[in-house]
């Protein structure tokens, strides 16, 4: 379904009810429904209509849950934006428990819990979290069957442990920029 049908149909509109109000063929709405991409003129004045911005009818950026920061609600009622700075700190929360498996999931549920925040986005960081900690022990038992030695369990050991590093930051970074996780799953853990 795309973008537009979502939007009109979630503030209780028809296609005629949006043409008279925006002024744009019903043929054209259609068309944008049908999955051609709106521009100019059309996209300003439909996003004004619908009382949106502009990004939010645009068929660029793949649409996923994760990815959806403003939760539209029925009625043309006050929608209502995410906290990146509190989805960025629960996602950091897990950098100082790399150490510690279970506890690097553990305490970004309890955030999670805590600062009200059940959005999709923070199920992603932690669902990341929850995978990570099933694949690190996993590799970490391989290392160990295949005895390359003691230098070999300890780089392996490293390795685990700043590819969780890495993947904290990065997502961190991505949240900054582009308001998403730049590592995500397809499915949540939770």
């Amino acid at each position: 379904m795309s973008k537009l049908k979502n939007i009109r149909e979630s503030q209780n509109l028809t296609q005629e009810e949006l043409s008279v109000k925006s002024g744009v063929s019903v043929r054209t709405i259609q068309r944008i429904e049908a999955g051609q991409e709106p521009k100019g003129y059309t996209l300003r004045v439909l996003a004004q209509t619908l009382e949106i911005s502009e990004k939010e009818l645009q068929n660029t950026s793949s649409e996923t849950e994760v990815e959806q920061s403003i939760v539209h609600q029925p009625n043309n009622e006050k929608t209502e934006e995410l906290d990146f700075s509190k989805v960025k700190f629960i996602n950091l929360s897990s950098l100082p428990f790399v150490f510690l498996p279970l506890i690097n999931i553990v305490v970004p549920v309890i955030l999670m819990y805590v600062l009200k925040m059940k959005h999709p986005i923070i199920k992603q960081i932690i669902s990341v979290q929850i995978l990570w900690t099933i694949i690190a022990p996993i590799v970490f038992m391989i290392g160990i069957f295949l005895k390359l030695g003691r230098q070999f369990t300890l780089a392996l050991i490293v390795v685990i442990i700043l590819s969780n590093i890495f993947i904290i930051i990065r997502n961190a970074m991505e949240i900054d920029r582009n308001k998403k996780l730049r590592y995500r799953l397809n499915f949540s853990f939770l």
